[in-house]
């Protein structure tokens, strides 16, 4: 087993990241910090910092040159940081002294490599947010398609009331719904840039740090907070904890398809179902149980990232590692956790007929809260329960259906009452909001 299965020559299948696992290559890093040291040298070309003539030389390096990430490993193990090295082989590739010498001109190693950081965030969110539009149209098309398909609810692992399969699926989509209109907001706040400088007093950065941060803000497309962030980590921690947000939703689709597809209730099929290696009729849910450990592992990891917020003084090199170890796995795993349930969403099918049979088999104890509030018509609620507890026993006892006994003794009970399509209350109208709600996300 390698590392992590994400870089597994024979695991990577199971835990698909995309074009999201390109985005934390250190060819990436390296080409995004090089895209922050030209957007920093124009800037302070606008600001007369640094000769124009300079900053046109490593714009345009930046985009020409080629760094080696192996060139930089002894250099960074040594300096607990990879921005030393980089700037080295950056003016040494640039093959231009005279204009080398203003690359990286008052900035600190953080200002760079947390900006670079943003960059490629941004993109895994406009990644993720593609998944999740997919993902969102597939299941909207399965509540609507569904939303009158009666189905057994389960509460603590037991038969409750029914609902629909449409209800169910639109009970997945909500929380996805949620996070895709969040990004907006998260966006704004959270993707921003960095620049203070040494101690985050920006002592270095020419006569106005703050215009010249405002500049490079908007040459990157990223938010100006207005002030030093080198130890606070909170724009991190949101973007982490919204991709784990994102990654425990679909890891609740998981659990319930698992559930949904064990033997004996076999509620639901999937696309596609992975074999055993010794026992043939074995179809077992893959990708569902792909879900749930992806939720589990971002669990972790976010929890692990949270201890950042302790970020000693103005830098901490211990927090700063921590976060090196944690994020990109963290957004790798909610990658993975959303290719999976955007294949499962459009892939996966009730079985109306196994859901029938299986509200069929309860001999109407579904029905058992309905019949309680038509009682209680007649009588007061708590005698209402009481009666309907008595009938329940008895038909259990008796190994009767419930409508059977109950009509015995109430035989003006509407006709409808044990019939499971009348009785869904508003999961059909639920199933079909959530539709509704993707569809207006669409538009």
């Amino acid at each position: 087993m390698s590392a992590t299965p994400f870089d597994s020559t024979h695991l990577h299948r199971l835990f698909q990241t995309g074009e999201t696992a390109r985005l934390f290559s250190d060819s990436a890093e390296i080409r995004a910090m090089m895209l922050v040291e030209a957007a920093l040298a124009q800037a302070q070309a606008a600001q007369g910092v640094i000769p124009e003539v300079s900053a046109a030389a490593i714009q345009r390096a930046s985009l020409e040159c080629q760094i080696d990430p192996a060139e930089l490993a002894e250099a960074t193990g040594q300096n607990g940081v990879v921005t030393p090295a980089f700037v080295a082989a950056f003016r040494k590739a640039m093959s231009a002294p005279e204009h080398a010498q203003y690359l990286h001109w008052g900035a600190t190693s953080q200002d760079i490599q947390d900006t670079a950081l943003m960059l490629r965030l941004r993109q895994a969110l406009a990644q993720q947010e593609e998944r999740l539009r997919a993902t969102l149209s597939a299941l909207a098309r399965l509540a609507r398609d569904h939303a009158e398909t009666p189905m057994a609810a389960r509460t603590y692992g037991q038969h409750a009331t029914p609902t629909s399969f449409g209800a169910q699926v639109a009970a997945w989509g909500w929380p996805l719904v949620e996070a895709l209109e969040a990004l907006p907001a998260l966006r704004a706040k959270a993707l921003r840039v960095s620049l203070s400088g040494a101690a985050g007093t920006a002592s270095a950065l020419g006569p106005d740090p703050a215009a010249l941060r405002t500049m490079m803000a908007e040459k990157l497309g990223l938010t100006d907070p207005g002030h030093s962030w080198h130890s606070d980590r909170g724009p991190i921690l949101d973007i982490a904890g919204w991709f784990t947000r994102v990654t425990l939703a679909a890891g609740k689709l998981g659990e319930d398809l698992v559930l949904a597809t064990q033997s004996g209730i076999g509620e639901v099929r999937l696309g596609g179902a992975g074999s055993s290696s010794t026992m043939p009729q074995k179809q077992n849910p893959v990708a569902p149980s792909a879900l749930v450990a992806l939720a589990r592992h971002a669990q972790g990891l976010n929890a692990t990232l949270q201890g950042t917020t302790l970020h000693r003084q103005q830098r901490d090199g211990a927090a700063w590692f921590t976060e090196w170890l944690c994020l990109p796995q963290l957004v790798l795993s909610s990658a993975a956790a959303m290719a999976h349930a955007q294949a499962l969403a459009e892939t996966l099918t009730p079985d109306a007929d196994a859901m029938a049979a299986t509200l069929n088999a309860t001999g109407g104890l579904l029905m058992a809260e309905a019949l309680s509030f038509a009682l209680a018509k007649t009588m007061p609620r708590p005698e209402a329960q009481a009666l309907t507890k008595t009938l329940c026993i008895q038909a259990r006892d008796n190994g009767q259906p419930l409508e059977q006994v109950a009509r015995a003794a109430h035989p003006d009970l509407p006709a409808s009452l044990f019939d499971p399509r009348h009785q869904m209350g508003t999961a059909p109208a639920e199933a079909r909001a959530f539709a509704d709600a993707v569809a207006t996300l669409s538009a």
